[in-house]
């Protein structure tokens, strides 16, 4: 969440760096940077924009999984064992369970 006391202009950034560099480091939360008076850019620490990434890598993961679900739930799609012999006959694959 952007707080309002967390929107500066690109110039006071630039002056003070260091000391913006400290408190997105310290409070893990973005800054958005003006020009002009108007929203240019988001500045925030790397390890909170990496969780930002890990969240929404799991947000996709958990939204394939219900999409499948559902998917299953409609009787679209295969079973496991009959897509993998598939597959295996695609590849031009031996099953090994049956050698």
């Amino acid at each position: 969440m952007i707080h309002l006391d967390n929107i500066h202009p690109l110039t006071d950034f630039k002056r003070n760096t260091a000391e913006f560099r400290e408190q997105l480091k310290r409070t893990g939360l973005p800054t958005v940077l003006t020009v002009d008076g108007r929203p240019e850019l988001v500045v925030q620490d790397a390890a909170a924009y990496q969780k930002i990434l890990d969240a929404l890598e799991r947000a996709e993961a958990i939204e394939g999984i219900r999409a499948g679900i559902e998917s299953m739930k409609l009787g679209k799609g295969k079973p496991a064992d009959e897509f993998f012999a598939d597959l295996r006959a695609k590849l031009g694959m031996k099953d090994k369970r049956r050698s």
